[in-house]
């Protein structure tokens, strides 16, 4: 799992029940072959979503009893939101798992995708697509460390600013966690 360096004290709230009630969700970091580099795929949410509306995120969400693997759930959430062929994408690993405060526990999926996909946004779930440059999200200096408070806790964040579009939290933490295990 990933570390998120929170606050001292946290372990309070953060404790191994809670952390084992976390619904298993996965994402795809997909992760496109263009001809002029290497780009990351996002989607902007829809604004008319109950939750995070709006907000960017990689395609992917909860486990269905179908999944026969998380690579699969991430796959099929890709295939079901931006229209990925599940075929196009070759897995090359996984980032670590990433608990959120909306009570999931994610595994981010990392795919290579090569040629050029026929991607398509699902209208009722996605606004947008978006590429951040790859070299973009490997720069450290790239992302910001922000907090917020929740429940009397500031809870630390990351902010990662792409041109007009703003990443944050579990996407921009899940970004950095791909930025530190590619220099490392």
């Amino acid at each position: 799992m990933i570390s998120l360096e929170l606050p001292f004290n946290a372990d309070k709230i953060l404790t191994p029940a809670l952390m084992s009630s976390l619904r298993p969700a996965a994402v795809l970091v997909p992760v496109i072959r263009r001809a002029d580099g290497l780009t990351v795929l996002l989607t902007r949410r829809s604004e008319h979503l109950r939750s995070h509306k709006g907000q960017i995120s990689f395609p992917g969400g909860r486990r269905d009893k179908e999944d026969v693997s998380t690579a699969a759930n991430a796959l099929r959430e890709a295939d079901e939101e931006v229209a990925l062929p599940p075929a196009s994408v070759e897995v090359i690993g996984y980032l670590d798992d990433y608990p959120t405060i909306t009570r999931y526990m994610v595994t981010p999926v990392v795919g290579i995708v090569s040629g050029e996909p026929p991607l398509r946004a699902h209208e009722d779930e996605v606004a947008e697509l978006i590429e951040v440059p790859l070299e973009f999200v490997l720069l450290p200096k790239n992302f910001e460390r922000k907090s917020f408070m929740r429940s009397g806790l500031k809870v630390p964040f990351f902010e990662l600013n792409f041109g007009p579009h703003r990443i944050w939290g579990a996407t921009a933490g899940m970004l950095w966690n791909l930025c530190q295990k590619m220099n490392a």
